[in-house]
């Protein structure tokens, strides 16, 4: 099928590669180059790399609301419009130029977790599964019908390997949709507007970890943190990022840790724990401010009065 590709982070490059191998990608639309990471230099999307590799026309208009733009993309004749977190809502007059419409590869089990962070928000919410849909794009935001939903349990995953799990789902369910479409025979629920949850972008801060909520939502900050939303905290006045948690004590702990008040970090047995609302959570990785990842152990071993108990403290953006 001939397509035309809108996506721009890892999650989607990875889709784009195995539409590559299954279909005719005629162009690939991707938000412009931008300062990604450490160093404040102006870097190409994930999927700007892949397409430029595989010699495929790259655009990164400021909006598709344009009219020379919209004449442009249908001047590639698409019979369909691929989007994986594009970033960017479409206009009907784009919506309407593909034979078989736009179909969106949205990372959440619609309805639940509309918006730009499902991920995340799955995470932080403590739900059991996440997946994706392939979604039929309309005005609104993750409004449309949805054809092909894919599963998986969310555990103690990580964001950033649930976003991988997710983003093959996606590839895999996006390639049977257009097979179906192809054929003719795609099925479409409507979404239960009664079941609609949010999930916006995750705001500045919103990750760090406070020693006034319970533990297991510390934790699940942790599970969903990533490089441009991290997890942070301040230990004995120095802040750090915390990159692995666990809940739950070990009974051989239990006595020792049963008074360690909220907002209170103590060194157990060369084991490091922070006191919560409801009781302690364990810190398994860390990277301080200015220094290197390194495990608890390491962390704790430059800073002795852990062993009597310091303070931690949330960070305020």
């Amino acid at each position: 099928m001939r397509v035309v590709f809108m996506g721009t982070p890892a999650f989607s490059a990875g889709i784009l590669e195995d539409l590559l191998e299954h279909h005719e990608v005629v162009a690939v639309y991707t938000r412009a180059d931008a300062v990604r990471g450490r160093g404040g230099a102006l870097l190409p999307s994930p999927v700007k790399e892949l397409a430029m590799r595989a010699n495929i026309p790259v655009h990164s208009p400021r909006t598709l609301r344009d009219e020379e733009e919209q004449r442009i993309l249908a001047a590639y004749e698409p019979e369909v419009i691929c989007v994986a977190a594009y970033g960017m809502l479409l206009p009907k007059a784009v919506l309407d130029i593909p034979e078989h419409g736009c179909l969106n590869v949205h990372a959440s089990l619609l309805p639940r977790w509309r918006g730009a962070a499902p991920i995340e928000h799955a995470i932080l919410a403590g739900d059991e599964q996440a997946g994706v849909c392939i979604m039929r794009m309309e005005e609104g935001m993750d409004t449309g019908a949805y054809c092909i939903c894919r599963a998986t349990d969310i555990a103690g995953k990580s964001a950033a390997r649930l976003t991988d799990e997710l983003s093959v789902l996606g590839s895999r369910a996006l390639l049977t949709a257009l097979e179906l479409a192809a054929d003719g025979a795609l099925t479409w629920v409507e979404q239960d507007e009664s079941l609609v949850t949010l999930a916006p972008k995750i705001a500045k801060g919103a990750l760090n970890l406070d020693p006034c909520v319970d533990a297991a939502q510390n934790a699940r900050r942790v599970q969903a943190s990533s490089e441009p939303h991290p997890a942070r905290c301040a230990i004995g006045g120095k802040g750090v990022t915390v990159l692995a948690s666990a809940t739950g004590v070990d009974e051989a702990f239990a006595q020792e840790l049963s008074a360690l008040a909220p907002g209170v970090a103590r060194l157990v047995r060369k084991r490091l724990f922070l006191g919560c609302a409801d009781g302690p959570i364990e810190v398994l990785e860390v990277k301080p401010d200015g220094k290197k990842a390194m495990d608890a152990k390491s962390f704790a071993a430059g800073m002795q009065q852990l062993k009597n108990g310091m303070e931690w403290s949330r960070i305020d953006v």
